[in-house]
């Protein structure tokens, strides 16, 4: 048995829940990845976004930070009229923003991982039915403060949850047995 949020009739989906969502992974391009796709997430669902996701890596350079940081105007128009990606303009000028954000606090920390060790206390959480707790108010707050958008609470509880910092996984799901 899966979660209840696990479309079954997605096999995107499906892989997704059983081989990465919950999982610890602290892999410094994985969490920029996600984190700019948790940044597009606002106001669809997730499941959009990972429908879109190799569109994403494609138009992105595979999430290469070092091209993303200095993509131009004319890389922005491309990206808006990119019908395969969401083509929301200040969401894809947020996620330029936030590349460079998550650049200078990989180079204040060393890695995006250890950045948020200095919140988490290299702990998981185990939770079910919340969108925002204080860890994730904490991890906004800080990412607000230092330039980044769309990343309010609720993003950041999705993406604390995408990357395994908060085990999330319904009590009767087989992840939830596996990772206990």
């Amino acid at each position: 048995m899966r979660c209840k949020w696990c479309n079954l009739n997605n096999p995107k989906y499906i892989e997704y829940h059983d081989h990465e969502w919950g999982i610890p992974n602290f892999d410094d391009k994985y969490l920029y990845e996600m984190l700019i796709l948790e940044s597009f997430q606002a106001g669809l669902s997730w499941e959009c976004v990972l429908n879109k996701r190799d569109a994403f890596r494609k138009a992105y350079d595979d999430f290469d930070i070092e091209k993303v940081i200095k993509y131009d105007d004319n890389k922005i128009n491309e990206l808006i009229n990119n019908k395969n990606i969401i083509r929301n303009k200040l969401k894809i000028k947020a996620s330029i923003n936030n590349s460079i954000v998550f650049k200078n606090i990989v180079n204040e920390y060393g890695s995006f991982s250890y950045y948020l060790k200095k919140f988490t206390n290299d702990k998981i959480l185990y939770e079910n039915d919340k969108t925002t707790n204080k860890l994730s108010d904490d991890i906004s707050i800080d990412l607000i403060k230092r330039g980044m958008k769309f990343v309010g609470s609720t993003i950041i509880y999705s993406y604390l949850q995408a990357i395994g910092i908060i085990n999330s996984h319904d009590e009767n799901c087989f992840m939830y047995k596996k990772m206990t």
